[in-house]
């Protein structure tokens, strides 16, 4: 017989992976609500016309198509299904794809519920989404998203808190990042400074690449795409701008002084890294006048943040976007996000051995079974152990002493609890120190006060 298997690019997770999971994401979600940001869910399955259209062509592809309930062939154009018109033929078969990020489902919750919303609304979702990549090292099939935005106000002070909740969520995990912001305005006037706004993609996209490749092959990169010798020439100082924020911010807004777009992009990053200085973020806010991201989606703040003590890619990222709900007929609506890696995220806390033990233990105590009589005594004691917060096992079966404590070693529980005919007699409990090896006769309230005080 096969021995089953699980679709190429999905993951099982072990109670030890699950505990690591929880620790992010529970994380994540108490320092979202500390900032009044409130959960929803949104389905795992859309109606593909929700989706299609909204990722690019590429995009379009990598949509998991549901069929369609009951005789899916009913009714089907039987000429495409022998030329192998398989577009055509999708759109008839499918009506439902899997969810391909938070963003589109988000937006279609917005337009459909914006009678009961109360702008501006703070929406925060963690759910897993679905991709038909071709799976490789670190991309998979099915991953979860950490996604927070505020929608319905143009304000600045959104992107400030938004800072402030990176800054938060990484000093919790103990991971020192860096935090890069730039400006979209700022990119689009650099396209306008030298004379080629409609190369602002081939632009930012060579830029973005400066740390990997090097100032020459960013050049060779942006003649090959069309951008002129003298465009080429005027990109020189940006590519030599240096020093602290403040100095870089007066370098770019003398170079794109004439510039309304420019500037404009300048003062708004100007305005969220002062109000961020007496805030005492506790990780680095470095301007980046080279990162970009992805272009068509976003008009103002971007931002991305990297580890310091690894070597791993963008572990969050975001930005403000202007026209989230445009594509389902409600335009205007500016609204600013970010979204934590949670992937990325536990890679890195594993490289640093960075989870408290607490996060990932499960059992503190297991009472070993001697019997029926010590067993029914130790689910008392185990109930009261319960009822002040410490979790506990009762180990189900008189199993031999031995086996017992091997599976209590093998989960690294803590401490092992023992009654047996002497303890049912004078009604305390032996205490076991796994770590140390000592073990100690207390009453049920000592134990909680020892364990608790570990705990």
């Amino acid at each position: 017989m096969n021995k089953p298997s699980i679709p190429k690019g999905t993951r099982d997770f072990s109670p030890v992976e699950m505990a690591k999971r929880n620790y992010i994401f529970n994380t994540i979600r108490e320092v979202y609500g500390l900032y009044g940001f409130r959960q929803i869910e949104t389905p795992a399955m859309e109606n593909l016309s929700t989706l299609m259209g909204k990722y690019g062509e590429e995009g379009d592809k990598l949509l998991f198509k549901i069929l369609n309930s009951g005789d899916f062939l009913r009714g089907i154009d039987v000429k495409a299904l022998e030329d192998g018109a398989t577009g055509h033929l999708a759109a008839q078969l499918c009506e439902k794809g899997l969810r391909y990020d938070l963003t589109v489902p988000f937006a279609r919750y917005v337009v459909q519920h914006r009678d009961e919303l109360q702008m501006p609304f703070k929406r925060y979702q963690l759910q897993p989404v679905w991709r038909a990549d071709r799976p490789q090292k670190g991309r998979y099939r099915e991953f979860y998203q950490c996604d927070a935005d505020v929608v319905g106000s143009d304000s600045l002070l959104s992107e400030v808190e938004l800072m402030q909740i990176i800054d938060t969520v990484f000093t919790r995990f103990g991971i020192r990042v860096s935090i890069r912001i730039n400006n979209r305005k700022i990119l689009t006037g650099m396209a306008n400074y030298i004379g080629q706004p409609d190369k602002i993609v081939e632009i930012t996209t060579a830029i973005d690449k400066l740390d990997k490749i090097g100032i020459d092959n960013v050049k060779a990169e942006l003649a090959e795409s069309g951008v002129s010798a003298e465009g080429i020439a005027k990109l020189q100082p940006l590519f030599e701008i240096s020093g602290d924020n403040d100095t870089q911010l007066q370098a770019i807004a003398k170079m794109l002084s004439d510039d309304e777009v420019g500037t404009k992009g300048v003062e708004e990053v100007r305005f969220v890294l002062d109000a961020l200085k007496p805030l005492g973020l506790k990780n680095e806010i470095v301007l980046d006048l080279t990162l970009a991201r992805g272009l068509n989606y976003y008009t103002g703040c971007i931002f991305e943040v990297k580890a310091l003590d690894v070597q791993i890619g963008s572990i969050t990222g975001g930005g403000r976007y202007d026209n989230l709900t445009g594509i389902f007929g409600m335009p205007g609506l500016s609204g600013v996000g970010i979204s934590f890696g949670a992937d990325r995220i536990y890679d890195v806390l594993n490289q640093l051995d960075l989870y408290p033990q607490d996060a990932i233990q499960g059992a503190q105590v297991l009472f070993i079974n001697f019997g029926q009589a010590e067993a029914a005594r130790s689910m008392q004691v185990a109930t009261q152990l319960r009822q002040a917060g410490i979790a506990v096992e009762v180990y189900p079966d008189s199993a031999k002493m031995k086996k017992q404590m091997s599976y209590a070693n093998t989960l690294g529980v803590p401490y092992v609890a023992l009654i047996g005919e002497s303890e049912l007699q004078s009604g305390l409990v032996t205490l076991k120190d796994m770590q140390s090896g000592q073990q100690q006769q207390l009453t049920a309230a000592e134990v909680i006060k020892i364990v608790g005080k570990t705990a």
